[in-house]
């Protein structure tokens, strides 16, 4: 195998949720009575912390607002179950392969853990990582902490591992530590934002990820 150690973004990577999570901040908004920044700027910030996403959107605020903010988001997320036809076509196929092939599998997102636990107990998906790190438990992308953390427990060298993702913090992150990175095309960033840090490759598809991991 050529990498060891396979890391994936979760929102726009695995799973085609970046439209619920442009909903959700705009029910964020409706209830914090802010005016929704956009879809664009909404997408935008997908893949970092809650904390530095709504300093993205509208600037230094104090912790009151983000608490409520915070509070309505999760409960508009959280209304509806989730189910593997939320995923992208071919994602799981690509974690069974990949586990079937001898690659580790982990998680670096900027989910909160409740949510990506969530997630993964609703989808059955938890026995495919053996790692997982969320922006809420350490620090948010594209600070390549959560990398280095996944790395030191797996005990794999940066450049034995790779990281997959949608967004220019994904691959920004992996960039700031020498570890290989693809891109996908159908997540929240547009290629050209991924292609600016020199990804091995950028894929339309998670199964074309499988000849792309191999020697």
């Amino acid at each position: 195998m050529k990498y060891e150690l396979v890391i994936f973004d979760w929102d726009g990577t695995l799973a085609d949720s970046t439209g619920h999570i442009v909903d959700c901040i705009r029910h964020a908004c409706e209830v914090t009575r802010e005016e929704f920044p956009g879809s664009e700027a909404s997408r935008n910030i997908i893949g970092l912390g809650m904390h530095e996403a709504l300093v993205q959107l509208f600037g230094e605020r104090d912790q009151r607002f983000i608490d409520r903010f915070r509070t309505a988001y999760s409960e508009y997320f959280f209304r509806a179950p989730m189910s593997r036809e939320d995923l992208y076509e071919g994602a799981v196929e690509t974690l069974e392969r990949l586990q079937s092939m001898g690659c580790q599998l982990a998680i670096a997102t900027g989910k909160s853990r409740r949510g990506m636990d969530r997630a993964l107990e609703q989808l059955d998906l938890l026995q495919y990582f053996s790692g997982i790190k969320c922006a809420d438990e350490t620090r948010s992308k594209p600070d390549p902490l959560m990398l280095e953390q996944l790395l030191d427990e797996h005990k794999v060298i940066p450049q034995r591992a790779v990281m997959i993702g949608d967004t220019e913090y994904d691959m920004n992150m992996a960039f700031k530590i020498g570890m290989p990175r693809i891109g996908v095309d159908y997540g929240a960033h547009a290629p050209d934002r991924l292609a600016a840090f020199g990804p091995e490759a950028i894929i339309a598809a998670p199964l074309e990820l499988l000849e792309l991991v191999m020697d």
